[in-house]
């Protein structure tokens, strides 16, 4: 494919904010969240190694870095080694990352999350992920929709109260307003990939008889509680994200007909500004495909059900050409791209890519000091 400086990929993206004045980014290259699972002392503060980590990606040319993962409780970690938004010192180190990641000309968006019947997981480092981490590695008694196992491996859960489910409504506003204190721009809330919100979505997973489960609306009524309490505990001038799985490729689960309905409400109603699509991650099935770009078309459905707003649609999973990614937003499937793995792989994805894509070498985003790397 050939290209030149007019590259889409490297074109900037306004996401839009609820006063009108939208958040601009310096392209369309977006950090997928990425657990690094490095917080050795399993207080939830990021540590030298998040640093260096973001740091890299954003010298590598990145517009917008999205933090991994982040408790909004404690019970909501993924693993016991994840970061958290729930105290004074984890919110100081994060102001730390964050002050670096603007240094270097990036955004900074944090993903919160709470894991649900997934917390208190096996990191997945060499030779331990999956399952529950034992209790005395640190793991701790799962809370979720239901007393059930979520996955092979992990213990049951307890089911939630109503005071409980309004407890953690609760934290996402709290740590909502850490992340905007740390200096975050953006604000991503997980709902994808088996934890809590995605939990409560599916309905292979809630079988709730209460206000939170059974019919479709009742289903939603978790992730709408969370998105508003965000909204309003952040600012107008900040956009506001979500990450969805479009699908559970399962008969009788989520599919993107009703995933899409969601988001237009969200979008319309609720204050979101930015849909990130994935798919799966609640139960296995051998129907979820994989490959290259595999969740464009599922981006692009999204994006036609959100024609008639301002909304950015971006999309993750397996994208890791330049010209794919070029490809993907040029013929107006989404607005933007997830890298997650081929930036753990290449923390300079977007210099190789603009490089690859014939922006001039003055345009190119890298720190100037890789200026001599001749990109």
């Amino acid at each position: 494919m050939t290209t030149d400086n007019r590259s889409t990929l490297f074109s900037p993206l306004t996401l839009p904010t609820p006063d009108g004045t939208g958040f601009a980014l310096r392209n369309r290259t977006i950090l997928s969240p990425m657990c690094q699972y490095a917080v050795d002392r399993q207080d939830g503060v990021a540590t030298d190694w998040h640093l260096q980590h973001y740091g890299a990606v954003a010298a590598g040319g990145f517009g917008l870095l999205t933090i991994e993962s982040t408790g909004v409780n404690a019970a909501g970690r993924i693993s016991p080694r994840d970061l958290g938004m729930y105290n004074e010192t984890q919110e100081a180190a994060h102001r730390r990352l964050v002050s670096f990641i603007h240094s270097q000309g990036a955004a900074a968006a944090v993903q919160l999350n709470h894991a649900g019947g997934r917390a208190s997981g096996k990191p997945w480092l060499p030779g331990t992920h999956g399952g529950s981490a034992p209790l005395e590695d640190g793991g701790w008694q799962t809370v979720g929709m239901t007393d059930q196992s979520i996955a092979k491996g992990y213990r049951p859960t307890t089911k939630l109260s109503k005071d409980g489910i309004e407890q953690i409504v609760s934290d996402f506003a709290a740590a909502a307003r850490r992340a905007d204190a740390a200096g975050y721009d953006v604000i991503q809330i997980h709902a994808a990939h088996g934890y809590l919100l995605h939990q409560s979505l599916s309905p292979l997973t809630n079988t709730r008889d209460d206000k939170y489960g059974g019919t479709e609306e009742n289903r939603f009524r978790l992730t709408r509680e969370v998105v508003d309490a965000v909204r309003a505990a952040w600012p107008d001038s900040k956009p506001l994200g979500i990450r969805i799985s479009a699908t559970d490729w399962v008969a009788g689960g989520l599919d993107v007909d009703v995933t899409s309905r969601l988001m237009r409400d969200l979008v319309k109603n609720h204050g979101i500004n930015w849909v990130d699509v994935s798919s799966g991650g609640l139960v296995s099935t051998p129907l979820q495909p994989s490959g290259p770009g595999f969740h464009a078309v599922l981006g692009a459905q999204i994006k036609r059900a959100l024609a008639d707003t301002d909304a950015v649609v971006s999309v993750v999973g397996g994208i890791s050409s330049p010209e794919q990614a070029e490809t993907m937003l040029r013929t107006g499937q989404v607005d933007a791209v997830s890298i997650g793995r081929a930036a753990m792989r290449n923390p300079h994805w977007p210099a190789m890519a603009a490089a690859r894509l014939g922006v001039p070498c003055e345009d190119n985003p890298a720190a100037p000091q890789y200026w001599r790397a001749e990109w």
